[in-house]
């Protein structure tokens, strides 16, 4: 799952990372590694915090994938990494992250949900996050009840909610 991510990084990050004087070309893998660590970390720190509800969101909107929650946290810690680790100032960062990220997460999404392209599967996405650790689950049962959608988690019962907390001790 983290090749294929990477490879849907590398045909989107043309102008944010390739084609940019900021990244030195000597280390645009680098670069595209971090926006992947970025992209998972993100995923795994709104399951573990318990925002599932946000990711859901995301999987079955992805007319809005720019503006979900989960998108800015990943914008976000990319923004801080580049700085960090490549001494970019904010806005240079910023841009980086934002001509990047939305997309990727948006074709990630399409390509989870269709079902005629095998590159991501959202059982692989969530196995991956949860460290092949499901505890007993039946990952199935826990994809059909995160494929239902939204509606029924907007009455916050719990369900797929506890389970997904339960893989990281929430």
């Amino acid at each position: 799952m983290l090749e294929n991510l990477l490879n849907l990084i590398k045909e989107h990050a043309g102008s944010a990372i390739i084609n940019n004087p900021d990244i030195p070309n000597e280390r645009n893998d680098e670069a595209l590694s971090m926006a992947s660590g970025s992209i998972m970390d993100g995923l795994k720190n709104a399951l573990a915090g318990g925002n599932v509800n946000d990711i859901i969101h995301m999987f079955h909107n992805s007319n809005n994938v720019a503006g979900s929650p989960v998108s800015q946290g990943i914008q976000n810690n990319l923004v801080q990494s580049l700085m960090s680790r490549f001494g970019l100032g904010n806005e240079q960062a910023g841009n980086i992250a934002s001509n990047l990220i939305p997309i990727v997460l948006q074709n990630l999404v399409h390509k989870t949900n269709d079902p005629n392209d095998n590159s991501f599967d959202i059982q692989g996405i969530l196995s991956h996050l949860s460290g092949g650790n499901t505890g007993g689950l039946d990952i199935g049962g826990l994809i059909s009840q995160f494929t239902r959608g939204c509606q029924q988690q907007q009455n916050n019962s719990g369900g797929i909610v506890d389970t997904i907390k339960g893989l990281f001790g929430g």
